[in-house]
């Protein structure tokens, strides 16, 4: 499915929740990892404000894309933010929603 590209350019964002561990199967607890790069991934959430509007973001990024010790507050800069539309049949159940992922996310100065 194709993915679409997200202007943070002009947005306010902040760290809502830090980083946990996304994992691909949680009855195991397997790890989710990048298919490009092999890094182990993890889901961030931000607050994203633009244009009077405020947002709450889920976003999936490498663990390599971001710094030790982000915090809730904290303001940041994305890099490469990008919103995918997914469908899937969960107990014969189709459930559909949008994901986000990100290639970096790094602290303002």
């Amino acid at each position: 499915m194709p993915s679409f590209k997200i202007d943070t350019s002009t947005a306010v964002v902040f760290v809502a929740t830090a980083p946990t561990p996304k994992l691909a199967n949680a009855k195991t607890g397997e790890r989710a990892m990048d298919r490009e790069t092999g890094a182990a991934l993890s889901t961030v959430g931000l607050l994203v404000s633009d244009e009077g509007e405020g947002n709450l973001y889920q976003v999936t990024v490498p663990e390599t894309g971001y710094p030790e010790g982000l915090m809730p507050g904290m303001p940041v800069r994305v890099t490469g933010l990008k919103a995918r539309d997914w469908e899937n049949t969960f107990n014969g159940e189709k459930r559909h929603g949008i994901s986000f992922r990100a290639i970096a996310i790094t602290p303002m100065a």
